[in-house]
């Protein structure tokens, strides 16, 4: 049996991975290898890209935040002179430690989380400019509401009028100063109206839940001003 296997081989003939393969499996252990080395390059290749990926993205984002640190830097600094200023005192204008130690522990997520907490800090730096814009508007809200609302009222009412009386002044009675004139006899309703929505965004409601408009004072400043420029306009026309 061990001489006819012999001759089947023979001595010039080489030995196939079949021929040395294991009883019974039935795979080749050489093709198995290859396909295993395959499937470990394609993930080592996966792992490289995705590495290189999160690299570049965490690079990105480094730049970013490096950006808006310097920007929300300057704007701090000038808001923190013009409080100075307005004399608040500087032990107010330094952070705290607990609020120290929790900005540390909500950036210690890495360059995106410190990205968005520059972000934040910059919108925060957008609301307390426009606060200290609105700073004399706001206080205008402990006046009294005929006074605080003629701050509203006064500059809606005297916009048409003046517009009339500068085109008289430069074209003289003619067509266009009748256009101003008829023109100009609803502006006191578009006056009183955008007065009315603006006393009510601007100011606060009062006690009972409603802004104070002081709707007749209103009504009577949009009213006068559009009355007697009308009237002139009217007089210069018909006396030219």
């Amino acid at each position: 049996m061990s001489r006819a296997r012999t001759r089947a081989t023979g001595p010039g003939r080489q030995r196939t991975a079949a021929d040395t393969a294991p009883a019974g499996t039935g795979r080749d252990p050489v093709a198995t290898a290859w396909t295993e080395y395959l499937a470990a390059t394609r993930q080592l290749d996966g792992v490289r890209r995705d590495a290189a990926t999160a690299a570049g993205e965490q690079a990105r984002a480094v730049q970013a935040a490096r950006e808006e640190l310097a920007t929300v830097r300057t704007r701090l600094a000038a808001q923190e002179a013009r409080l100075r200023e307005a004399g608040v005192p500087p032990i107010s204008l330094a952070p705290t430690p607990p609020e120290l130690t929790e900005a540390a522990r909500s950036m210690a997520s890495g360059p995106a989380a410190v990205l968005a907490a520059l972000r934040m800090a910059g919108s925060r730096a957008d609301a307390a400019d426009a606060a200290l814009a609105a700073r004399g508007l706001l206080a205008a809200a402990g006046w009294p509401a005929g006074a605080r609302n003629l701050l509203v009222y006064a500059p809606l009412a005297l916009l048409v009028p003046l517009i009339q009386v500068v085109l008289l002044l430069v074209t003289g009675p003619g067509p266009v100063t009748v256009a101003a004139l008829v023109c100009g006899l609803p502006m006191p309703v578009v006056a009183f109206a955008a007065g009315w929505l603006g006393v009510g965004r601007l100011f606060p409601a009062g006690a009972g839940g409603r802004a104070d408009r002081t709707a007749r004072l209103g009504a009577l400043v949009c009213l006068v001003p559009a009355a007697l420029v009308s009237a002139a306009l009217l007089l210069a026309l018909l006396t030219g």
